[in-house]
């Protein structure tokens, strides 16, 4: 017999599980599948245990530079073994998190693989068998993985995804990583500050390409300075394996040049995990590998909704757990509001880190906004060169017209922290005139925000 519920959600990644607990919270009766781990690839695969490395790397340069600080520190090295075994610990540990707020929500969890098996029917096939359950209203969460090309598939020896790049069979000498977007760069980030020779390849013209023109050559110039060989408009065409070695076919100004490397990283993308669901049969479109949904999430098939990575751009945790708050209350019946990906910050954990949110100026000017730009430099704020922190740039675009901050772009120390003071500002529509009689506290990095903001109207004060 089919046990019964009043919400199915098919996936517990940062948007399912989520969606799972507000719908509990709310008085539903929930239950969540999910075929591998609580919590999905962000918690398991990607978002924390990429970050328990990098905080590794982090410390690990800063020992090296421990002379800067008036400090001593001999024969400083490293444990790759010990690294990453510190991360899959702290991958353990949120799942076990997980785990208890389902418990202390009574949430119901079937571990297996889930099916839509008609309308309000979903099959879960476990370890014992098939299960058979029901909802009027069922969550599609199912998430994404890492987009192989012909030719250059990974193999978990020679060529990485991000799972073989997070529990690495040896510490790379010579890297390739293709694709410089947020996880090429944050494994580049990583790899290269433990030593090893690494080598980025772009395809487009900049790194970081979603990012604001100047904070990508700013990036570039950093990552430079570190080492790192940065190879844009550039293509890996081919990869030939032999032993121990990978020679890359880089095609760059029209010609292909060869390199060998001893390992290669694959980040070129991600496709929707969108097969065996039954979706298409349930008549649920998909477009390239992705659900397609309105601004409410839903797909078109009634109480059938689609959140995260599947569901589309911008591929991003706190979208999708936002996404899954905001159908649980439609589910529930309270009034929602949709997502604006506009308004959603980004975020690379690389060195020096990434933030940004809203437009770029390039995006504004596009959109036919007359813009006023600010922009300030980490080396003119007190906090940043007493962390041994200098480098950096907050920069800020405005509306000339209304004042509204329509972006804010960002590279250097703790950034993805400091993001968020702008994407409240840009959530409660304040303007340039609010953000210059804010006072921000002294010292911090906070405070260049207010600098860049009263650079763009011709006002800054330490530059």
């Amino acid at each position: 017999m089919a046990q019964n519920f009043d919400m199915i959600v098919i996936g517990a990644g940062p948007g399912g599980y989520v969606a799972a607990i507000r719908g509990a919270q709310l008085g539903l009766k929930v239950c969540v599948v999910e075929r591998e781990n609580l919590g999905g690839i962000c918690l398991n695969w990607g978002c924390i245990p990429t970050k328990a490395l990098l905080r590794s790397s982090e410390v690990f340069h800063l020992m090296e530079r421990a002379k800067e600080f008036g400090l001593s520190a001999e024969k400083i090295d490293y444990d790759l073994p010990a690294v990453v075994k510190r991360s899959r610990g702290v991958a353990k540990q949120m799942e076990g998190g997980i785990r208890g707020l389902f418990k202390k929500n009574k949430v119901t969890v079937v571990m297996g693989e889930a099916k839509i098996a008609g309308k309000g029917k979903v099959s879960v096939k476990t370890d014992k068998g098939t299960e058979e359950l029901t909802a009027k209203n069922i969550i599609i969460a199912t998430g994404a993985r890492a987009r192989e090309l012909p030719g250059l598939e990974a193999d978990g020896d020679l060529v990485w995804t991000y799972r073989a790049a997070l529990d690495p069979v040896r510490m790379p000498k010579k890297l390739l990583v293709i694709g410089s977007g947020a996880i090429g760069i944050e494994f580049a980030s990583f790899y290269n500050t433990l030593g090893a020779d690494t080598t980025v390849v772009e395809v487009m013209d900049r790194v970081l390409p979603v990012e604001d023109e100047d904070i990508s050559k700013f990036a570039k110039k950093q990552f430079v300075k570190q080492g790192m060989k940065i190879m844009e408009k550039a293509m890996v065409k081919q990869l030939d394996r032999g032993k121990g070695k990978v020679t890359a076919h880089i095609e760059v100004g029209g010609k292909i040049e060869k390199q060998e490397f001893d390992t290669v990283i694959s980040a070129v993308g991600i496709v929707g995990n969108v097969e065996g669901l039954g979706l298409e049969e349930a008549g649920v479109k998909i477009d390239r590998t992705h659900v397609v949904t309105d601004e409410f999430c839903r797909t078109g098939v009634e109480g059938v909704y689609a959140i995260g990575d599947i569901a589309g751009a911008p591929w991003l945790a706190h979208k999708a757990s936002h996404e899954g708050v905001m159908v649980a209350d439609l589910i529930a019946g309270k009034s929602a509001h949709p997502v604006k990906p506009e308004s959603i910050a980004g975020c690379t954990y690389c060195h020096p880190q990434v933030a940004s949110v809203g437009y770029t100026e390039a995006k504004a000017k596009e959109l036919g906004y007359k813009v006023k730009v600010g922009r300030f430099p980490f080396i003119g704020n007190g906090k940043a060169v007493a962390l041994g922190e200098p480098e950096g740039l907050v920069k800020t675009i405005f509306d000339e017209k209304t004042g509204e901050l329509l972006g804010a772009h960002m590279v250097g120390a703790e950034v993805t922290e400091l993001i968020q003071g702008y994407v409240i500002g840009r959530k409660l529509e304040t303007t340039e005139e609010d953000l210059m009689e804010t006072v921000f506290p002294h010292p911090t990095l906070s405070e260049m925000m207010h600098e860049s903001v009263l650079d763009a109207y011709g006002r800054v004060i330490h530059m």
